[in-house]
């Protein structure tokens, strides 16, 4: 009678279950058991947590082949084997439930147990004994025990590393934090297996090649147990994406609403039966969403939720559990209900506004039929007409598989600064080693000797410029050549400390005598004053004070005022849908409108022909437009609004430098505006190269107010590197200290240690993630060789109407700005026909 695999248990749950186990389910699991690392990608709801975990439950029936049954014995449960790690906290809980339900069904006595920010302090205790068979935690939590000195008893018995929906972490520094805490448990055990979980990725190897670490990549021709395999899931899932078409097109807003006046439309397909997501791309825009539906439907109060990231912990695990138990019939919501979280009832998701990116679309779409073998749908909702030609570029984006890439960051020494401290405060380090260990991570592959010595010197002795204080000496030497954190009050300040890649400046939103609601930026509350309205958490609030980091509210009979605003509304186009974009604008032009979004928004296209151009895909459309406001200049790279920005400042710049004259800039995700009293010399600045590429880090730090910005960023990365330290758990700083904080070190330096290399990176970053530097010069790059399509409108056309909207949101004015846009609309409107 032959062998039983490890593998036929699993296969016969699955059966139980009514499933049949995916061919890529079974390769993970077949090299799982070879020994081999590997990257997972397969779309949202095709089991990809199983095709993970079932491995090292395969391992162990392999092992203990009569210790099954052991079910309830979980002192029988072997050591810590499996680390799971989620980016998000919230995810934890729900990650530990779907881990804990085959292992009574597979007889497999071991126990799970989540670990984050969240956990009491009772459990920590417990863990600090004895860790669970698998631990689900964060990054963050992740790097904390790795400031233990017995972190190598602590993970004696691990196997294997899974780090879930690998998407979200990579490009981000706590993503670099998990390839360093990945780094750290290689070294202590060589053998390990690391499998990383995605969906919507673009870049595969290089997203493998950041999770596993460069060491790690070995030639084809080989082969050993740690070659990295990437295993492509199920492919074909089908998606189905279309769009709520407003009813009149050339009565639909042009831009600058939030988009409610598709509440009916949208309570209709609440109403066509199921659970239901509405996805929106703002916190502020959830808000609204969410009390106007209610306005529209009242009697909807109990069965509908409201769901993003500021709300408190409690409210948002209601609205969780609603959806599982099938209590709420829709849920309003932010990128907070994203990932990983498996909502089976949810039969539809509707994608309020752009949805400015492909993967982020199709990440939204796998939120309905999150389970195997089951169709998702998402059902676009324009908030103006040009957001349907948004909806058709990313459906055919979609359907080419063409997915934006995610680019891991470049040795951000911040987090590489924290990370030395961290290890000198656990076990300690030797230099060399350490730096052996650091280069086999992605990130830091390139890391110079020079940059290293420099962040050893930082972290040893504060660099150049505080030497003479020594809280600043936070690792010293030992006379046995290890580096160590010796001062248990620094050590305690750095654990607390190690979160500060994720923090923002936030304060609790709480009831006068009565429960807490959220958190909301500090910005925004520093603005009320006593009185003062604001809507958030669905309901209508009176700021009181703010108190002990605190801001006190109470209910408010209605809402006249701000509702609290978040950086997402400045989300940019991804280069994916930009392109995609002006590949729909091509065959606009050439009269090709397939589908019935572009089909619906040809009568603007038309007027937008008529009274300017529509653009080639090589070429780049320029307006000049005169008004009672002066004399504007339109461009329409197409290439997103950080882009635009960078654009606009580095154009406005050069066209300075060729006479005096002052402008005034907005931009949009198609395009940006320059607005001056009198006319600008565009042909004389076009001969002399407004377009070129050339000189363009010069230019662009000229052209900007680079300093403050670069300040600004400096405040991030003083708080990573430990240069600025928040205070302990009730005694925290505002953000107001820390900004003058990190500020007075970012003039010291700059005056005293020029060539301080956080400096540096400050302004890296500024260039990269304010203004997208690589990707400004790629448009340069494309525009530069494009055609100059130039019109000169009497009137200002379809396609500059949201960037003169945008222009009006920063402008002061007692009239409204809906009251703004109205008149605007209607006199367009009779200009038009």
């Amino acid at each position: 009678m032959p062998a039983m695999s490890p593998i036929d248990p699993i296969l016969d749950w699955f059966a139980s279950a009514g499933w049949r186990a995916f061919e890529f389910q079974c390769e993970v699991w077949a090299a799982y058991l070879h020994g081999e690392s590997g990257l997972i990608h397969s779309a949202t709801g095709t089991g990809k947590t199983l095709a993970a975990w079932m491995g090292p439950i395969a391992e162990w029936i392999a092992e203990n082949p009569d210790a099954r049954g052991s079910v309830g014995k979980r002192e029988e449960s072997p050591g810590l084997r499996v680390l799971w790690i989620t980016p998000l906290r919230a995810l934890a809980a729900d990650t530990a439930g779907s881990l804990i339900q085959p292992l009574d069904a597979l007889g497999v006595p071991w126990t799970v147990e989540v670990r984050t920010g969240d956990t009491t302090q009772s459990l920590r205790a417990k863990q600090a004994k004895q860790l669970p068979t698998a631990l689900v935690t964060t990054p963050e939590s992740l790097t904390l025990m790795l400031t233990r000195d017995d972190v190598a008893e602590l993970f004696a018995d691990l196997r294997c590393i899974v780090v879930d929906e690998w998407h979200e972490l990579m490009s981000t520094k706590r993503g670099v934090q998990t390839e360093l805490a990945l780094a750290r448990l290689r070294s202590l055990k060589p053998d390990l297996r690391t499998w990383g979980v995605s969906a919507t990725l673009g870049n595969l190897d290089e997203a493998m090649a950041t999770l596993v670490g460069v060491d790690a990549q070995r030639e084809p021709s080989h082969p050993s147990p740690h070659t990295p395999r990437l295993v492509q899931g199920a492919v074909g899932k089908p998606i189905t994406i279309d769009t709520i078409l407003p009813k009149n097109v050339t009565r639909f807003p042009w831009a600058g609403h939030f988009g409610t006046q598709m509440v009916p439309a949208v309570i209709e397909a609440i109403e066509e039966g199921g659970t239901c997501l509405v996805f929106t791309n703002t916190r502020a825009q959830a808000e609204i969403w969410y009390q106007t539906i209610l306005d529209n439907r009242p009697e909807w109060k109990d069965v509908i939720g409201l769901h993003h990231g500021s709300l408190d912990r409690e409210v948002r695990d209601r609205v969780e559990f609603g959806l599982k138990d099938g209590t709420l019939r829709a849920v309003v919501c932010t990128s907070s209900l994203d990932l990983g979280v498996d909502f089976t009832p949810v039969d539809r998701v509707l994608q309020v506004g752009t949805p400015k990116g492909v993967a982020r679309l199709l990440q939204r779409a796998g939120r309905s039929g999150h389970r195997p073998g089951v169709p998702s749908r998402v059902t676009c909702v324009p908030t103006h007409a040009f957001e349907l030609m948004d909806i058709a570029a990313a459906r055919d984006a979609a359907q080419q598989g063409r997915i934006e890439a995610r680019e891991g960051l470049p040795k951000p020494l911040d987090v590489l600064a924290q990370h030395a401290v961290t290890i000198a405060a656990g076990t300690g380090f030797r230099s060399e080693e350490l730096l052996a260990e650091i280069r086999s991570t992605y990130a830091y592959r390139e890391l110079t000797d020079e940059e290293w010595d420099w962040v050893l010197d930082f972290v040893v002795r504060g660099g150049e410029s505080l030497r003479a204080y020594p809280e600043y000496r936070r690792v010293v030497q030992g006379d046995d050549g290890v580096y160590r954190v010796e001062d248990k009050d620094i050590a305690k300040r750095h654990r607390m400390s190690i979160g500060t890649i994720v923090s923002d400046a936030a304060m609790q939103v709480q009831y006068v005598g009565g429960g807490r609601l959220g958190t909301v930026e500090e910005s925004f509350l520093s603005r009320l004053k006593p009185g003062d309205r604001f809507l958030f958490a669905g309901r209508a609030l009176e700021f009181v004070r703010v108190k002990d980091m605190t801001a006190w509210v109470r209910r408010a009979p209605s809402v006249k005022g701000a509702v609290p605003r978040w950086m997402g509304s400045r989300l940019p186009l991804s280069s994916e849908l930009s392109h995609a974009i002006r590949e729909e604008l091509e065959r606009a032009r050439n009269g090709e409108l397939a589908s019935p979004e572009m089909q619906a928004l040809a009568p603007i296209l038309e007027l937008q022909a008529r009274w300017s151009a529509i653009p080639a895909e090589d070429e780049l459309l320029v307006e000049r437009v005169e008004t009672r406001e002066g004399h504007h200049l339109f461009f329409y790279p197409f290439e997103g609004r950080l882009v635009h920005e960078g654009l606009a400042a580095l154009f406005a710049f050069r066209l300075s430098r060729l006479t005096p004259i002052t402008f005034t800039m907005a931009a949009n995700d198609y395009g940006f505006e320059l607005l001056a009293p009198d006319p600008a010399p565009l042909e004389t600045a076009l001969e002399r190269g407004l377009l070129s590429p050339e000189h363009l880090g010069r230019d662009i730090a000229e052209s900007l107010n680079s300093v403050e910005m670069a300040k600004r960023q400096f405040r991030e990365i003083a708080r990573i590197a430990g240069l600025v330290f928040q205070g302990f758990p009730g005694m925290n700083k505002s953000a107001k200290q820390i900004q003058a904080s990190s500020g007075l070190f970012y003039d010291v330096f700059a005056r005293y240690d020029p060539h301080n290399m956080l400096l540096q990176q400050a302004n890296r970053e500024v260039l990269e993630r304010q203004l997208e530097q690589s990707r400004l010069a790629q448009a340069l790059d494309r525009i530069s060789a494009a055609k100059l399509l130039l019109t000169e409108p009497k009137r200002p056309t379809p396609l500059c109407f949201p960037i003169l909207v945008d222009r009006m949101r920063e402008t002061v004015t007692s009239e409204s700005l809906q009251d703004r846009i109205e008149k605007m609309t209607v006199r367009l409107e009779r200009e038009a026909g």
